[in-house]
């Protein structure tokens, strides 16, 4: 069956707009999915022209909908006017938006409209501004769909994936917030969603938190007390884990194609490895969402807001990533 994608534009005042008209102008993307867009015409209008691509916009309805034969079909909404779009600018009237056609993209999957849908980039800060509640967005998410279990951003790099132990806290709350049970929802949640991403026997190694995985404990004992125990643990149960291994060689391992994904311990230790390795073709991945949904790992731009330059590779891996997520889905 053909993938259901919706796509949002992200933040009307970044590079979101002008991703999702480069996109719509990709070879094979409308042939992969049927795609159904959800948000302002000022605001997709605006990107094409920021692009220097244009696509049809066709208005249906998005409860009963099919890809037309010409064009993209289109959900309209009115979020936001022409006029208070301000380009590479934190505003509360683009926080606004974005929150509102999250929030109808999340209604369209809870009614089964959709199967997973596509962000573009959005901006914390202008969403704070707008009244967003929680530390970030997948958690927004997780409170709309009624999830109550162990949710976490997971990064996609040209197929290598990395979870978080720990994410949006202070580095000095680190260490004191890595427990067994929360390693292993961690661990859990990358097998769950590397299976459903169509890996059918994810193989999973989980960082150190210390220099030289502590030196037997001469840096630190998290290794020993805690890492160590709940991974023989998880293997005793089948678990397909490996680790803790030092934290700078194990993204060797995962670069070279030896594992699929790493466990980190906070966020920035995956982070960095997978920017540097290929900082314009990162995917961000809602893990724990009932739904598949994916956004570029970077963020709104600023810097090149308006001025036709984003690079659209991000954005086609998480259309590639949702897509073939919505196929395996179980």
């Amino acid at each position: 069956m053909t993938p259901r994608i919706g796509i949002i534009p992200g933040d009307p005042s970044g590079i979101g707009p002008e991703l999702i008209a480069k996109l719509m102008a990709a070879e094979g993307v409308r042939e992969a999915a049927e795609i159904l867009l959800i948000g302002d015409r000022c605001v997709f209008e605006q990107g094409m022209r920021q692009a220097g691509a244009e696509y049809a916009l066709v208005p249906v309805d998005p409860e009963d909908w099919r890809a037309p034969p010409e064009g993209i079909a289109w959900h309209e909404t009115e979020t936001i006017a022409a006029s208070e779009i301000e380009v590479a600018v934190e505003t509360e009237a683009s926080g606004r938006s974005a929150l509102a056609t999250m929030d109808r993209a999340l209604e369209l999957l809870q009614a089964g409209h959709i199967d997973g849908f596509v962000f573009a980039p959005f901006n914390k800060a202008a969403m704070h501004m707008a009244g967003l509640a929680h530390a970030d967005e997948l958690h927004h998410m997780g409170e709309r769909l009624g999830v109550t279990e162990y949710l976490s951003e997971l990064n996609v790099l040209d197929g290598m994936w990395t979870s978080r132990t720990t994410s949006h806290i202070a580095l000095r709350d680190v260490a004191d917030a890595i427990t067994p049970e929360r390693l292993e929802e961690a661990v859990d949640l990358i097998d769950r969603t590397l299976r459903r991403s169509g890996i059918a026997r994810p193989r999973i190694s989980v960082a150190a938190l210390n220099p030289h995985a502590g030196d037997g404990g001469n840096f630190g004992r998290e290794e020993i007390d805690v890492l160590r125990p709940a991974i023989e643990a998880m293997q005793k149960r089948q678990m397909p884990v490996d680790g803790p291994w030092p934290s700078d060689t194990v993204f060797l391992k995962l670069r070279d194609g030896e594992i699929d994904a790493v466990v980190t311990m906070y966020h920035d230790q995956g982070q960095i490895a997978l920017k540097l390795l290929g900082f314009e073709r990162g995917v961000t991945v809602q893990g724990g969402l009932p739904y598949p949904v994916t956004t570029p790992a970077h963020g709104t731009a600023f810097d090149i807001a308006g001025q036709g330059r984003a690079r659209v590779d991000a954005m086609r891996q998480a259309f590639d990533i949702a897509c073939d997520m919505v196929a395996n889905w179980q």
